[in-house]
């Protein structure tokens, strides 16, 4: 059965997929509907030079309409660029436009882009109220809960005060400092310890506040455990390197049904949106990689990643070399298991 788009009539952010750079792409996004139709979806990081100055400009922004509710991630620091950024982002149909102020990499430390601005409370509250005044769509933060040496409960106070008196209700906190000195960004997703007990004293001083959690969550036993703490909570990695594990997410958290009865169901379900996006130019294997471990710990599942790896890079690859890699699967038409509840 094919994914039929979803306009909820409000934003649920109980559960969301974290952007990740060259991962929660388009189609990646389209992937995910077939296993959770409640998710909030991100986008990667899109700065706003790309938006502002790239073209066409369907390359930042285009998405299908199953992907909804869909939130744009911004990168920049300009309050007038973003504010505009925000409202091109409207234009196109987000459902909301967040914030970067957690990326720690050098590119983007040195055009004032992400974790760096946790430095700059003022700044990010300068851009937030831009933004905020430029739309009607929610307008929100995910940030670190400090950077470097800053290590104090009023640091992160501090921030989170002064980007709520300028409007911003919604943060998610990746529980992790970031070290901008002396940790790669590979490094700073591991290194440094959570601490989620941060994160749960920053929602009992901000009841108001939507404070949400990511770093670290494996699976729906961990979300349960975080959501008795805190408003929502994202996952990233562990969503696209095991996907199966979404797919208990609308029963579990939302009280909905879930899209997929099985893995096979799920890959069923995207053969329309694989054709579609072949039709509009697109090549088979920047679609399918996204899809390599959908059957992580089946009979058959190593022998999927092989041929789709070896075969839907090649010229003219269409959906008949998918549907040679789903043969590969020996999985029952019906998951027994389901989704597992840790990764």
């Amino acid at each position: 059965m094919p994914i039929t788009p979803l306009t909820p009539t409000s934003l649920d952010r109980t559960f969301s997929i974290a952007p990740m750079m060259d991962w929660t792409t388009r189609d990646f996004r389209a992937f995910a509907r077939t296993l959770t139709r409640q998710a909030l979806l991100y986008t990667e990081m899109v700065t706003t030079g790309a938006i502002l100055h790239g073209s066409p400009r369907s390359r930042f922004l285009g998405y299908d309409e199953i992907e909804h509710p869909l939130a744009l991630q911004l990168g920049g620091s300009d309050p007038g660029e973003l504010a505009e950024c925000a409202a091109i982002a409207e234009q196109w149909g987000y459902d909301e436009v967040n914030l970067n102020v957690g990326c720690p990499s050098d590119r983007v430390q040195n055009n004032l882009i992400g974790a760096c601005l946790m430095a700059y409370p003022d700044k990010v509250a300068a851009a937030v109220r831009a933004m905020h005044d430029a739309v009607s769509i929610p307008v929100t933060v995910k940030c670190r809960i400090g950077i470097d040496d800053q290590d104090a409960d009023a640091d992160l106070e501090r921030f989170i005060g002064s980007v709520a008196d300028a409007g911003c209700e919604v943060f998610i906190l990746h529980a992790r400092k970031a070290w901008l000195q002396g940790l790669s960004p590979k490094q700073n997703r591991d290194v440094p310890p959570l601490d989620y007990s941060r994160v749960y004293r920053l929602k009992q001083s901000r009841p108001t506040l939507h404070i949400g959690l990511n770093g670290g969550l494996l699976g729906l036993k961990d979300c349960r455990e975080h959501l008795a703490h805190v408003d929502s909570v994202m996952i990233g990695r562990a969503a696209y390197q095991n996907p199966w594990l979404l797919a208990q997410v609308d029963s579990a958290l939302y009280g909905q049904p879930d899209p997929a009865i099985s893995r096979r169901d799920a890959a069923k379900a995207l053969r329309p949106y694989i054709a579609r996006r072949l039709e509009e130019g697109a090549r088979l294997n920047h679609i399918t990689r996204h899809v390599l471990g959908l059957f992580q710990g089946c009979p058959g599942g190593r022998r999927f990643r092989r041929y789709l790896s070896e075969n839907a890079h090649r010229d003219g690859a269409g959906l008949e070399v998918f549907d040679e890699a789903l043969a590969q699967v020996a999985e029952p038409e019906i998951d027994e298991q389901r989704a597992p509840q840790t990764a």
